[in-house]
């Protein structure tokens, strides 16, 4: 069921909230998922990966007070997303929280730009930036009536300047644009909007390249979208960075040898 927003005089329980979550079935989606249902919150669970999705709804039907709910969805299709959203709303009586996590780095992310080719593209564009906003625009009409939270995983690459893959750091330039002006939109709605922009989180895709300690836990993630969802109603938090310590030390030098010539081709000699 869709809460009656429950709040104390600093926070707005999650418990008995209902919350979707897109790209749910591995990484930063699978715990934010098991974070909110450990809330008390109901879940729906979106992503194309149907029998991740079964098991995650068991274990979070089998472990906590809130229902479950898996959606197969390919958030690139906008007709299955407004399906997937209506179901929810159908199933829990309403919506309350979005987390918009779906995202791709595409095949071609240590390759030079010239090297990427097209399918990569159009791959992240289409999930990255189109899955964005097809689940944005399917849930705000919901999200209005129960002065909801919606909340971005964007990205430190959306934030600052990167070598590696162009095209994946501007989709989440996108983001960024795209979550800070949807704020501006709909915050007088009684809409709270929220991006978050962790650095390198081990998920899948940098286990086996990152130790533990090298970069943020999927569960650090989940921690603070709780914690955006249980702001007040009057107050949101606008922008998240979950940073490496060290992560802006590597954009000032502590020291230049001029002295090394810059070879325009890309090397250092």
């Amino acid at each position: 069921m869709a809460s009656d927003n429950r709040t104390t005089e600093h926070t707005q329980s999650v418990d008995g909230r209902t919350a979707l979550v897109t790209g749910a079935s591995a990484g930063i989606g699978r715990a934010t998922a098991l974070a909110l249902a450990a809330k008390g919150a109901d879940v729906a669970l979106l992503a194309r990966s149907t029998e991740e999705l079964s098991s995650l709804a068991g274990e979070i039907d089998s472990r906590y007070p809130g229902d479950a709910l898996a959606v197969e969805c390919d958030v690139q299709n906008p007709g299955r997303v407004e399906e997937a959203i209506e179901t929810t709303v159908e199933e829990f009586d309403g919506l309350d929280i979005v987390v918009c996590n779906t995202g791709t780095t595409g095949a071609g992310f240590e390759d030079r730009l010239e090297q990427q080719s097209l399918d990569d593209y159009h791959q992240v564009v289409e999930t990255n930036i189109n899955g964005t906003f097809y689940t944005t625009s399917a849930a705000l009409p919901y999200l209005r009536e129960a002065n909801g939270n919606i909340i971005f995983v964007g990205s430190s690459a959306g934030k600052l300047p990167r070598p590696g893959n162009p095209v994946y750091a501007a989709s989440k330039w996108w983001m960024r644009g795209f979550a800070l002006s949807v704020e501006a939109h709909v915050g007088r709605d009684g809409v709270a909007v929220t991006l978050l922009n962790p650095t390198a989180v081990r998920t899948d895709m940098w286990r086996d390249k990152l130790d533990r300690g090298q970069a943020a836990e999927p569960e650090e993630v989940a921690a603070q979208v709780i914690n955006a969802a249980e702001q007040p109603p009057h107050s949101t938090l606008s922008e998240i960075d979950l940073f490496r310590r060290d992560m802006l030390g590597t954009f000032v030098p502590e020291e230049i040898d001029l002295s090394i010539p810059f070879d325009r081709n890309g090397d250092d000699r």
